[in-house]
């Protein structure tokens, strides 16, 4: 890690008032480490443009169990991706839905696809991919 730089910024006073709130409302000790975030989270977005950058995803899914052939479906999806699924875990939510948490690792082309097959399976009634860093680049 670098040494800490001091810079100054120039801002309207109205967007500094919102700033400020947003930091209260968020319990950020300072200014300093709301910046430093919203940096942090520019630059992960950032690996996620590039598609052959590794990166870690979590994919939430639900969707009625009852589905004709939906959960073999979603099995097949997810044994052609074992080169990305970390992990899964599956929770029965009532005796018709299931939430199902996948953590995936790899390459942001890769991630998206798996990501996109299995939520726009029939049956899937919502699915959501937050894609996240490795961390490895991140001060």
């Amino acid at each position: 890690m670098g040494k800490t730089i001091r810079f100054g910024v120039s801002l309207d006073s109205d967007l500094l008032k919102k700033f400020d709130k947003l930091c209260e409302e968020k319990s950020y000790q300072t200014r300093s480490e709301a910046i430093r975030d919203l940096i942090r989270n520019a630059l992960v977005q950032k690996e996620w443009e590039d598609p052959d950058k590794e990166i870690v995803g979590i994919l939430s899914m639900v969707y009625d169990h009852h589905q004709s052939d939906l959960s073999q479906k979603l099995t097949e999806i997810q044994h052609d991706a074992l080169d990305v699924i970390i992990t899964s875990l599956h929770i029965h939510l009532d005796h018709h839905n299931c939430l199902e948490v996948l953590i995936l690792r790899g390459t942001g082309y890769k991630i998206k696809e798996t990501a996109e097959k299995l939520i726009s399976t029939k049956g899937v009634k919502h699915g959501h991919l937050s894609m996240t860093t490795t961390g490895e680049e991140i001060l």
